[in-house]
């Protein structure tokens, strides 16, 4: 795409309605005089450097993407940047499959420029508004769902805001402590009521907000209220990569808050630490990949991978800790740096972290990404938002097993804490607390959940959005890592196999109990009831008729 047209000389073809068109035409114009805008594709002598398209209404998608497609077609290799209006019905997974080169909605003349330039230059820009509430809750087919569904997903919806809320006064903690046990209260209230909702009410992947799939992220029943903003100077790896980079560590220098629903070991490093931590993380990913694309790539990759992540944690712990610092134990000053490296063990693997070969091989080779049975090139808005999840996920596990050691290691140097742990944490008590909760989320995890989830063919992921931690469920095929559980865990997906087995045939019963307990109570029990009272309403009735008849008798006699 470089090289077609200069961003300060350019002809630009601009398809919108006849007064908008002019007045964006002589505003364009004046504020880059090397630009020529036509407003007719008669007009034109050649082909233009890019097209412009302006929907003041957008009525269906399918459409859209039809002349969209035509578009691109008739005008390439220009690109093709869409003008959308501040009132589209419709997902941002939508927007998103729509081919063209630049998505701008409700944007300013500014923003239209700016867009217009990184399209000439050979980029991407995509600039999408956050969803309205007033849009309502709609399935994956676009229509409205049933009353039920709505009211849950909207329950659901009103407890992860009021769990963000709580979140964000949490972070940093309040110095009252009876705010701080009633806050934490109320956390652990609304967590509870989620959880209770969902399993009496609704399926698993809707208890979390903005949880999708990437194998079928049609199945997200709401739409993200995040506001999207990609740009791609250059249409390769290393703006991929830069771009996802930026995007990242914006999100962790605004303050992370948890959003998992499970104990989080960097939940007991200072916020400071924690984001320190992350950005190291950050950097040396940088660093890792610009040495593999300085050697020779092989299909050894995920091998080589592998090899440096030792080393890789190790400089991401020094540059959070800080190399020169210092620190008294046993009546002396001990560099942090070189006592923690010497006695804790960087070299540990997690399990349900996805093949590094899906997150490196874009970035480093420009492969194309695996989407809904789609490859998209990795400069695609959708492959570079799957990247980022990725890339994300491998940060948070990573200061996952770092932060594990560092709370071990401040087990054992109380004077440790207050360099890197919370104030709670400054008593012994509450660190030992934390990791036996630790440890036995580890041990749950790893005898129930993650059998269960191998089973089920399922990964949780860890992304990072606007300063939360968010699970998100990814679909993919685990048979070999199932074979491959031991004894125990191997007995739990055998339950799982056997409830799934029994279910229907316990279903049949129950329902066939049913229909008996019925037909007893309706034609049996209940006809004879019938008889009874109607057998007692006679004898009443008898009763009455006889009392009549004597009290006529005896008012005879007495006449007499």
């Amino acid at each position: 795409m470089r090289g077609l047209a200069s961003s300060s000389s350019a002809r630009i073809l601009l398809l919108a309605p006849d007064l908008l068109g002019e007045s964006l035409a002589l505003q364009l114009t004046a504020a880059n005089p090397g630009w020529e805008v036509l407003l007719k594709p008669e007009q034109m002598s050649g082909r233009p450097g890019l097209v412009v398209w302006s929907i003041d209404s957008l009525t269906s998608i399918s459409s859209i993407q039809l002349e969209a497609l035509q578009l691109t077609e008739r005008w390439q290799p220009a690109p093709l940047l869409l003008l959308l209006p501040s009132d589209v019905q419709a997902t941002r997974e939508q927007l998103l499959a729509i081919t063209a080169s630049g998505l701008l909605q409700d944007g300013d003349l500014k923003d239209l420029q700016g867009a217009i330039e990184t399209l000439l230059g050979g980029g991407r820009v995509i600039e999408l508004l956050a969803a309205r509430e007033h849009r309502g809750v709609q399935n994956a087919g676009g229509n409205p769902v049933g009353l039920g569904q709505w009211l849950l997903v909207s329950g659901l919806q009103q407890i992860s805001r009021d769990l963000q809320v709580i979140e964000a006064i949490l972070n940093p903690p309040p110095e009252q402590a009876l705010l701080l046990l009633l806050l934490e209260g109320r956390s652990r209230e609304l967590r509870s009521a989620r959880s209770l909702l969902l399993w009496l009410w609704g399926p698993l992947q809707l208890g979390f907000e903005d949880v999708r799939s990437f194998t079928d992220r049609s199945q997200t029943s709401y739409e993200s209220s995040e506001i999207t903003s990609i740009t791609l100077r250059e249409r390769n790896s290393i703006a991929v990569w830069n771009t996802i980079r930026d995007r990242l560590s914006g999100s962790v220098e605004g303050g992370l808050s948890n959003g998992t629903g499970r104990l989080l070991a960097i939940e007991g490093l200072q916020p400071e630490r924690r984001r320190e931590l992350l950005l190291a993380l950050l950097q040396q990913l940088d660093q890792v990949l610009k040495r593999l694309r300085q050697g020779e790539l092989t299909t050894a990759l995920s091998g080589e991978w592998f090899e440096l992540q030792p080393e890789l944690r190790r400089q991401a712990f020094t540059s959070m800790a800080g190399s020169y610092v210092q620190i008294p134990r046993d009546g002396a000053l001990r560099p942090v740096v070189t006592s923690l490296l010497n006695q804790s063990d960087f070299s540990g693997e997690d399990e349900d972290l996805p093949d590094p070969a899906t997150m490196l091989a874009p970035l480093l080779a420009d492969q194309p990404v695996l989407i809904n049975g789609q490859l998209l090139p990795a400069d695609d808005p959708r492959s570079l938002l799957q990247l980022e999840i990725l890339v994300s996920n491998w940060m948070v596990r990573t200061a996952e097993l770092i932060a594990a050691e560092l709370l071990d290691a401040c087990g054992e140097w109380p004077e440790l804490r207050r360099y890197l742990l919370q104030d709670p944490l400054l008593a012994t008590r509450q660190l030992d607390r934390l990791r036996n909760r630790l440890n036995t989320q580890v041990r749950w995890s790893e005898w129930v959940e993650r059998p269960i989830q191998l089973y089920e063919s399922q990964r949780t992921l860890f992304q990072l959005r606007q300063g939360r931690i968010e699970p998100l469920f990814l679909t993919e095929p685990r048979d070999l890592e199932l074979n491959q559980l031991g004894w125990w865990q191997r007995q739990v997906a055998l339950l799982l196999e056997t409830r799934d087995a029994l279910a229907p045939q316990v279903q049949s019963l129950v329902s066939r109990l049913g229909d008996l307990a019925v037909v007893l109570l309706t034609q049996v029990l209940g006809r004879a009831i019938g008889l009874v009272g109607r057998g007692i309403a006679q004898g009443m009735g008898r009763s009455l008729g006889r009392g009549g008849n004597s009290g006529r008798e005896d008012g005879h006699r007495q006449s007499v």
